[in-house]
């Protein structure tokens, strides 16, 4: 037909997409904190972080949830608050710590807290989401509709993590998308490959007004030598719609 697939999804619910950095390789900065605030001057909505511990050692709970909770606090000055980062817990933390860290982090008002504990047990989340207000992200390990429908059916997470290449294709993650707003949850999909970025945008930027954001691993796309240079429309800090027709990615074999 030679229109967008956002076309086709039915139309433009959105001229960009705001994006996260996970890292942010455009700063000369040294430290956390400068290149977060480097992240947020390049026009990227948030600056994500990880907990403390990734150094080798046996991982202390104890100790690492301290350390977590005094970073969060040096990256929630270094930004100005305002929901301007967000922290991945990777996992990391059983039940005890991970409420701890998320309770000392709700005066603080971070836009997410990722993957607060293992996900092998989603209905764990009720007892984490009755002991807690922060917004929780969770589903970068889920794939179709049924892994992820308990959480938000029974409203005990904020954003979903489903990934458009872990679903299996748009359809798919279109049915998560629709079952997501009517429950309030925002879609953050994790970070995938390049073509799964572009098109990403097509579907955040047509199925739904919810909120939502894309990953960029180092706070910027990638763009392999064997798509077409203007692979995706990136512009201070934002994957804007593009009209090119279907997802607008040519692959030079």
């Amino acid at each position: 037909l030679g229109v967008p697939v956002y076309e086709l999804l039915g139309g433009a619910t959105r001229e960009y997409i705001e994006c996260y950095a996970t890292g942010f390789k455009a700063s000369k900065a040294t430290t956390p904190e400068g290149r977060a605030v480097d992240c947020l001057k390049a026009g990227l909505r948030v600056y994500r972080i990880g907990p403390t511990g990734d150094d080798g050692k046996p991982f202390d709970f104890y100790e690492n949830t301290v350390k977590t909770i005094e970073f969060c606090k040096r990256i929630d000055k270094a930004v100005g608050g305002g929901g301007n980062w967000a922290i991945d817990l990777h996992t990391r933390f059983d039940p005890p710590e991970a409420i701890k860290i998320c309770s000392a982090l709700e005066e603080l008002e971070p836009y997410f807290v990722e993957d607060v504990v293992r996900s092998e047990n989603p209905g764990l989340y009720r007892q984490i989401r009755s002991l807690t207000k922060v917004p929780i992200a969770v589903g970068e390990q889920f794939g179709d509709i049924w892994d992820i429908h308990e959480l938000v059916e029974q409203d005990l997470i904020n954003y979903s993590r489903v990934t458009l290449p872990n679903t299996g294709g748009i359809s798919e993650l279109k049915k998560i998308i629709s079952m997501c707003e009517t429950h309030y949850v925002g879609m953050i999909p994790h970070f995938t490959g390049p073509l799964a970025t572009a098109a990403l945008v097509h579907i955040l930027g047509s199925s739904s007004p919810s909120r939502c954001l894309i990953e960029l691993a180092g706070g910027e796309p990638e763009y392999p030598a064997y798509f077409n240079e203007n692979l995706v429309d990136f512009r201070n800090g934002k994957l804007y719609l593009n009209s090119r027709p279907g997802l607008g990615v040519q692959f030079n074999p």
